[in-house]
């Protein structure tokens, strides 16, 4: 038998001792039904020791059990178990305060006890009752460990299960020398998760919870909502902020120089999704149908393992619009795909941008160096379409237009004895098309360099293609091979050499 308090700082779970203690967990059940203790104050924190609720007052003299409640102010306190084996001992005990009232004729004397759903009617004598403490509907929860001298005066009917946390901050609350916290803290609802007896007669359950009372309001000092800053650790916290922002931005400054990052404010894309947790046989095709319908997409790829193709599990999908990649996300997120919970989220990541700006700058450096070097690529616009020095260039296929793609290639180092390459061949731009014929051939007029072993002609390491390049490489492999085979030869020859003189000489 549990129920939940949910205070301003957090929520208490308080597990009772219904079987110990029957008649102060049904006043305590019984109250938190009618919703009692709504807008209660801690009024008593004593650090270390206890916090006390259960006025509505919060003054500490008001409150008054269920019996009071539905039968009148005559019955406003009942004699409360006072149990030997519930102890004080642990942090997070619960337990009801006890009333100095000297009108003990106002407690309660008789009570149907057969209503609490037990096999007898009160285990306690009248005498025994009219000895014990009496209690109304204030309670305290001890913040403090074995507190053992608190045992046989106070009623203990039950324990914190869940939220010492929350408890530890109520303890922690600064308050004044009468222990009240200078900003409120106040129970704002409590929710019952099982109650094992009846309700009694002239029971009125509310269907909501009810509104504060004037008196409630106008003890209002610091409202539980209202932010209360510290000057020092708000200046501390807003230092340590905008030194964390000045180094996100040295950061991104330096990967900027580097080449990493295209501009240090770079910000990941608003259209794209990252979907993750998907089924390996799930494919490209199978996610753009499925993500289509919330509109049009630009991309959709699925990671995969660059040697073995094997999907990793998380895609990246581009939509047109930002709009339709928000009801994705919402739409989307935990839908069973192939058999698998997918997640979706937005991607963080910048490496398509990234990509992005390298191909630009590779092509405008590839632009740059056509320009620089038209004399040897062919005419130019504007220039002579032929001379006797140039080739022109290949025409272009008609309907290619945006499809003609060139490709720059960097200069290649020379090595030394080979002699030097004339400018044509440092920089070449090489043109493809979906139709286009071969390359166009050599423009260095220079005939190529003869073999001295052969009056053949043999083309240059830089001339040769992949076969060619296969065939040499093969021949070079073959003559190391016979070279070692000969040193391992002649060193048998003079081991076996060694060996005999030795022989000869003994």
């Amino acid at each position: 038998m549990s129920v939940l308090v949910e205070t301003s700082v957090g929520d208490l779970v308080i597990d009772l001792h219904y079987k110990e203690c029957p008649r102060t967990c049904f006043n305590f059940l019984k109250l938190c039904r009618i919703k009692y203790y709504n807008f209660n104050l801690f009024y008593n924190v004593q650090p270390g020791f206890m916090v006390q609720t259960g006025d509505p007052t919060g003054s500490g003299k008001g409150g008054e059990s269920v019996w009071g409640v539905t039968r009148g102010s005559q019955y406003r306190y009942f004699h409360a178990e006072v149990d030997a084996r519930l102890k004080h001992d642990a942090i997070g005990t619960v337990s009801m305060a006890i009333a100095s009232d000297p009108q003990r004729d106002l407690t309660v004397a008789d009570v149907d006890w057969s209503q609490l759903g037990t096999d007898t009617t009160d285990p306690t004598t009248a005498a025994a009752r009219r000895d014990s403490p009496i209690s109304g509907s204030q309670f305290f929860i001890t913040t403090g460990p074995q507190l053992d001298y608190l045992d046989g005066k106070y009623a203990v009917f039950g324990h914190v299960a869940e939220g010492l946390d929350v408890l530890t901050r109520i303890n922690d609350a600064y308050c004044d020398d009468k222990g009240r916290p200078f900003q409120d803290i106040r129970i704002r609802h409590t929710i019952i998760l099982h109650d094992p007896f009846p309700n009694p007669p002239n029971l009125t359950i509310p269907d909501r919870s009810p509104l504060p009372t004037p008196q409630q309001l106008a003890d209002v000092r610091l409202a539980d909502h209202e932010l209360v800053e510290d000057p020092d650790q708000s200046d501390a916290e807003a230092r340590e902020q905008a030194q964390k922002e000045k180094d996100a931005r040295a950061q991104a400054l330096t990967l900027e120089m580097i080449g990493d990052l295209p501009f240090a404010e770079i910000r990941p894309p608003e259209n794209i999704l990252f979907v993750c947790k998907l089924n390996p046989v799930t494919s490209d095709e199978d996610l753009q149908m499925i993500f289509s319908r919330f509109g049009t997409i630009i991309s959709c790829q699925v990671i995969r393992d660059h040697k073995s193709q094997q999907s990793l599990g998380y895609a990246f999908i581009e939509f047109s619009r930002k709009e339709d990649c928000e009801q994705a996300y919402f739409k989307m997120d935990n839908v069973l795909i192939d058999d698998r919970r997918i997640h979706v989220d937005f991607s963080q990541s910048v490496s398509k941008l990234h990509q992005q700006w390298v191909q630009r700058q590779v092509d405008d450096r590839g632009r740059q160096a056509q320009g620089n070097n038209s004399s040897h690529l062919g005419p130019t616009k504007g220039s002579a379409r032929y001379n006797s020095n140039h080739h022109p260039l290949p025409p272009r296929p008609a309907g290619v237009g945006p499809q003609l793609k060139a490709e720059y290639r960097r200069p290649m180092a020379i090595p030394a004895g080979r002699g030097r390459l004339d400018q044509s061949q440092h920089h070449r731009m090489v043109f493809k098309t979906a139709d286009a014929g071969p390359p166009p051939a050599r423009r260095d007029p220079s005939p190529p360099p003869v073999s001295k072993r052969s009056s053949r002609t043999r083309p240059s390491r830089w001339d040769r293609d992949e076969s060619q390049t296969h065939q040499a490489k093969s021949r070079r492999r073959h003559r190391r091979s016979r070279s070692r085979e000969r040193k391992r030869s002649r060193s048998r020859s003079r081991s076996r050499h060694r060996r005999h003189h030795r022989s000869s000489r003994h």
